[in-house]
């Protein structure tokens, strides 16, 4: 009782202090690599099966494997490192050690060739396919805790949102930022759409906004629920749906014009009451037949966009569930939780069928990709 206690009022801190912690914990991944153009063929050439096949060729003698997996798998948090895992195995075959910050987001290449890792308050890029333990390259800008980072369908560019109020873009092959904006709101989730011109990002003031990166400028903007924390925001591969989450629990779902150059008009779906507590991450599953909600009553709940009904509450996690990522065929997902795992779902079954055990402190983020990688 008195951990759980402990527990809550540490997230709580998070959730509303703006330190170490702030709002660092709350945000979506970037979603490219669903992109509709590369989601049914990605679907198509790859089952659940490349959680299978990832282990080929593994020494188990080998202390040191650097495998290159099929399955890159990744979690992070507050003990200052960053794990690598065998997905099908729940082994750690690699840990990098995060010195000056927790770890608040982590996103995958979608070349599967670099994982960024965004502290408080740098974005730093690791290898994935070698032992070396320095970060490639470190993204300095931001002055607060980084609270979302993605990458664009080629990986040629990086997002990122902050606390201290901006969305940046950051051009891989050159030095610092390129592009600035302004939310007026310590940022707590950005992504991308399918499209690749627009960034649609959330605020702890509960603004939603879209940044034209064509026109550079925001080009709209709404408020769900005035004062109430937007805490996830994700959007279909198909670029048909919008889900926003706040910190009271509920789920807003607007429907987008599918094919229209530019994000204008947010047509009212749905308002779904997903839980009693915070939410902490929405996300659309690939298919885009699932929305996943992780929430600070310990659960994760899986709802059918068909009429928005719960299909499945996974429960086993102890604490706070911060994160999530669907496979690429969203038969599984994966969960990172302040009680210190991730753990690897079944989603037809809602059985966890992997517990990640590894972190001595709150696991707050997690990346998957299992998609094929077109050579």
């Amino acid at each position: 009782g008195d951990s759980q206690a402990r527990d809550a009022s540490a997230a709580d801190d998070l959730l509303t202090d703006g330190r170490e912690g702030g709002t660092a914990l709350l945000s979506s991944p970037s979603l490219s690599r669903t992109a509709a153009d590369a989601c049914q063929k990605e679907s198509a050439a790859l089952s659940s099966s490349s959680f299978d096949r990832q282990n080929k060729g593994l020494s188990t003698r080998n202390p040191h494997p650097m495998p290159n997996p099929s399955v890159v798998l990744a979690t992070a948090g507050y003990d200052h490192t960053v794990r690598f895992w065998e997905a099908t195995r729940g082994v750690c075959y690699r840990t990098l050690q995060y010195a000056d910050s927790q770890v608040n987001k982590l996103e995958i290449t979608p070349d599967k060739q670099y994982l960024a890792a965004a502290g408080n308050p740098h974005i730093r890029l690791y290898e994935v396919n070698t032992s070396n333990p320095q970060p490639v390259t470190s993204y300095d800008g931001h002055t607060g805790n980084v609270t979302a980072v993605g990458f664009e369908r080629e990986g040629r560019w990086m997002y990122s949102g902050s606390d201290d109020g901006t969305v940046k873009i950051w051009d891989l092959r050159a030095g610092g930022y390129q592009r600035e904006y302004e939310s007026r709101g310590a940022v707590t989730t950005v992504v991308l759409h399918p499209n690749q011109t627009e960034l649609i990002s959330g605020d702890q003031n509960g603004n939603i906004r879209v940044w034209d990166l064509t026109a550079n400028a925001c080009s709209c903007e709404l408020v769900p629920e005035v004062g109430t924390a937007v805490r996830s925001v994700s959007i279909a591969s198909d670029g048909s749906l919008v889900v926003a989450a706040n910190s009271s629990g509920t789920c807003y779902v607007w429907k987008l014009q599918r094919g229209a150059k530019t994000t204008a008009h947010f047509e009212p779906l749905h308002k779904l009451q997903a839980h009693n507590s915070y939410i902490l991450k929405c996300l659309l599953s690939p298919d885009n037949r699932l929305l996943a909600t992780c929430s600070s009553d310990k659960t994760v709940k899986l709802w059918n966009l068909d009429g928005f009904k719960l299909e499945r509450t996974l429960e086993g996690h102890q604490r706070w569930v911060w994160d999530c990522v669907f496979s690429v065929d969203a038969a599984y997902l994966v969960t990172a939780s302040s009680d210190s795992t991730a753990r690897l779902w079944d989603c037809a079954s809602g059985e966890a069928i992997r517990i990640y055990s590894g972190h001595h402190r709150a696991a707050v983020c997690c990346a998957l990709n299992d998609s094929a990688v077109d050579i």
